[in-house]
């Protein structure tokens, strides 16, 4: 093999798409794709093993994810890139993956041409990412204006310190009703229904 060949594993567990790809791969000139994985517990016990450059990952697998599986296999081998390869688009799953070490997020409708531009790209050191992804990932960077008022907003960073109800009300010198009324309004404001979910959805749009 040429020393300039870039080696691909695939994990992917629709039969079709798997050897679809593992064709498309092997027989282009530049890439060789020896090794295919039904499941992330496969992968992640044989790729730290493998020589692999790029792993082509899918998220929706039947059992860990492929969130799960990056993050495994990126901590033993840091040299590896992953790409997800998914028919997820939701900014969570976005979110999640490049947390868990991928570098390049591709929805799977992307050609066979433009997959070994990406592929490449990746091993070059860029992150490729379909452009509906793009566009969610800058979207995500836009500033949110935040809907709670100072007191709202003083009384959630307290809750999401771990404090109850009327420890707040102490620390901030109010009624124990008044904190409620303040919750509710967080709440309403927020459209969630509980504590957990008002502190998640604050954090994740950078409003506490």
């Amino acid at each position: 093999m040429a020393s300039d060949t870039i080696h691909i594993a695939i994990v992917e567990d629709d039969n079709e798409i798997r050897q679809t790809l593992n064709l498309i791969l092997d027989g282009s000139s530049g890439f060789s794709c020896k090794y295919a994985f039904p499941d992330a517990e496969s992968a992640i016990a044989s790729i730290p093993n493998l020589p692999v450059d790029v792993v082509l990952m899918d998220i929706d697998l039947p059992g860990k994810s492929g969130i799960e599986a990056t993050r495994e296999l990126k901590k033993k081998c840091t040299p590896i890139d992953f790409i997800m390869l998914t028919v997820q688009s939701d900014d969570d799953s976005i979110f999640e993956s490049l947390c868990a070490g991928a570098s390049g997020y591709l929805l799977k409708d992307t050609n066979p041409a433009d997959l070994l531009v990406h592929i490449k790209e990746v091993h070059d050191g860029g992150s490729p990412m379909s452009s509906q992804i793009a566009r969610r990932i800058i979207s995500s960077f836009r500033i949110i204006e935040n809907p709670l008022s100072d007191r709202e907003t003083e009384v959630l960073k307290l809750l999401s310190q771990g404090l109850n109800y009327k420890d707040v009300a102490e620390e901030i010198f109010l009624s124990p009703h008044t904190i409620k009324t303040h919750i509710k309004n967080i709440y309403s404001k927020l459209h969630v229904n509980n504590r957990a979910e008002a502190i998640y959805k604050a954090i994740k749009q950078k409003l506490i």
